[in-house]
């Protein structure tokens, strides 16, 4: 069986986007600074894979304050777990194919 390309998500050819959909969709949110402290990029980085995972309409932002801090959650949209788990089948897929 011959994967498609098709079956890959753009969004999630960067290792830090994808990084970032694996938290999201484990945990119900995660916020700004956790996520840069766990994923090792600076705020521009992570800011800039953030909104291009929002402008996919893949995460959902949710801006808040803590008492006078600011805080920013993000959390996995109902289509970006669709669109995540459709790209992981299409890597477990190909995995599979490299076995045989």
């Amino acid at each position: 069986m011959k994967i498609s390309l098709e079956q890959f998500d753009k969004a999630f050819e960067n290792r830090i986007r994808l990084q970032i959909m694996s938290v999201l969709v484990a945990n119900d949110s995660y916020d700004f600074n956790s996520l840069k402290d766990l994923l090792n990029v600076t705020d521009g980085n992570l800011a800039s894979h953030l909104k291009a995972l929002e402008k996919e309409q893949y995460i959902t932002v949710n801006k808040s304050f803590i008492g006078r801090k600011p805080n920013t959650q993000y959390i996995a949209s109902k289509l970006g777990r669709e669109a995540f788990k459709k790209h992981l089948e299409a890597l477990e897929n190909l995995i599979k194919q490299q076995k045989h």
